[in-house]
């Protein structure tokens, strides 16, 4: 009886994301998770607890430098990076070299000079790249998609895109090692990715020019001066000043964080839980935006990174009509003293507590509108998440049938990547030079 071969995998990167790829590739017929890649042994050692826990072997801890020697030593099929932006090509660039399948969260990677290494490599060895845009997996999104295709509202001319951040989710991002540009883009290129992905999909269109402006005007030790929000204190464990701060994350109080980060500290010094209202911050919390598509529809886009609640609106407006879409992910947020939940803070993996619906709304011209039926899910990203790991994996146990529809689904490749970090880039390019700027003039190699 023949027998289904085993792709042995990598995960490079063990924070709290990639708990959904080390357990997703573990519950997978087909698939062991080989090595771990972390300059943490106490992080690689909390994700082996998550494979035993699901019944599978624990994987060889491996340290950074001495990738190369990890996919030749254990015979690396596949590696999925979730590890720091900036260093994504680090693990890409080699793992394309060795014949490896390569999936990557997004960003792709955070500037051009990366960016061009990754494309080259990829026309070089004729190898391909995924990116993990789960986004596009959401039957929300889908649904929007397939209504655009089919012409409900005409040509697609303008887009509006508002993204709202609340004061629980977006102040993380300020927190953390996101908030300096260099290690992750700012917003504009680790979370609006997303959403710039999405428009280049549900219009089957590619960004040619972007202008706008951003600035740093709620976090930050200034403006949380100006506005009377500032506790003194660089990071929230064992600082008296944080016990009343509601921007303050508790590590200690939740055993998945301090297992992640707070005991893992002694391994790099990474600290979880800075204080939002001091430095260094070198990302904006407040943005706008204005893309131009190649067919001449144009995007209006705004992030606000500090708001009372949290979704999303995006209005088409087409030949035929008008599409909208709001999403409420969390309609408000009380005021608590420390946050101490994982999901709390780190969004997408369960629902929120104070969570919203989705409404789709057709608008056609001379006819009433029509309510759009949707299925929605909170948990996961609206669903994206199990959804993106069937296409990308394959189903969970003969138990459980296959998502076809996922299965069916194109996932982003390292173009897709490319378009979506373009926008990104040239609304940052455009903060700094106050021109608009021609995404082309960034990433040049976009075929």
């Amino acid at each position: 009886m023949s027998r289904t071969p085993v792709l042995r995998a990598a995960v490079v990167g063990t924070g709290h994301r990639a708990q959904l790829f080390t357990r997703g590739l573990a519950e997978r017929p087909g698939h062991l998770v080989a090595a771990l890649c972390d300059p943490s042994p106490t992080r690689m050692a909390f994700h082996n607890r998550l494979l035993t826990e699901t019944g599978a072997p624990a994987a060889t801890p491996w340290e950074p430098d001495r990738f190369t020697d990890l996919l030749a030593e254990e015979d690396i099929d596949e590696v999925v990076v979730t590890t720091v932006d900036a260093e994504h090509d680090r693990y890409i660039v080699p793992a394309l070299k060795a014949g490896c399948r390569v999936v990557t969260e997004k960003p792709m990677t955070v500037d051009a000079e990366r960016c061009a290494r990754i494309l080259d490599t990829v026309r070089e060895t004729g190898n391909r790249l995924t990116v993990a845009f789960n986004y596009r997996f959401n039957p929300v999104h889908e649904k929007v998609r397939a209504l655009l295709a089919e012409g409900a509202i005409g040509e697609v001319l303008s887009v509006h895109f508002e993204w709202l951040l609340d004061v629980r989710h977006g102040a993380d991002y300020f927190r953390r090692w996101h908030r300096e540009k260099r290690h992750s883009g700012g917003l504009m290129v680790h979370k609006s990715s997303h959403h710039f992905d999405l428009v280049n999909w549900w219009l089957a269109d590619e960004p040619r020019e972007a202008f706008g402006y951003g600035r740093l005007g709620f976090y930050g030790r200034e403006a949380g001066e100006r506005h009377g929000l500032r506790r003194d204190y660089d990071r929230a464990h064992g600082a008296d000043r944080a016990a009343d701060d509601p921007f303050a994350l508790d590590l200690a109080a939740n055993d998945t964080l301090r297992a992640l980060y707070l005991d893992a500290e002694r391994d790099d010094g990474y600290l979880r839980d800075r204080n939002v209202f001091d430095g260094p911050i070198t990302i904006e919390d407040d943005m706008s935006v204005l893309v131009r598509y190649a067919r001449g529809a144009t995007m209006t886009y705004h992030l606000t990174a500090y708001s009372p609640w949290e979704g999303y609106r995006v209005m088409f407006n087409g030949s035929a009509g008008r599409l909208e879409l709001e999403v409420e992910e969390s309609r408000w947020q009380p005021p608590l003293t420390r946050v101490t939940s994982a999901a709390g803070a780190v969004h997408g993996d369960t629902a929120a507590e104070h969570a919203g619906g989705a409404r789709l709304t057709l608008r056609p011209l001379w006819r009433p509108p029509v309510d759009v039926p949707l299925a929605v899910a909170h948990e996961a990203h609206g669903g994206g998440d199990p959804r993106m790991l069937d296409a990308l994996f394959g189903p969970v146990g003969p138990t459980r049938a296959p998502d076809t529809a996922a299965a069916a689904h194109p996932t982003a490749t390292e173009r897709d990547g490319a378009l979506a970090l373009a926008v990104g880039l040239a609304a940052n390019r455009s903060f700094e030079t106050g021109r608009p700027v021609r995404t082309g003039e960034l990433l040049p190699g976009i075929r």
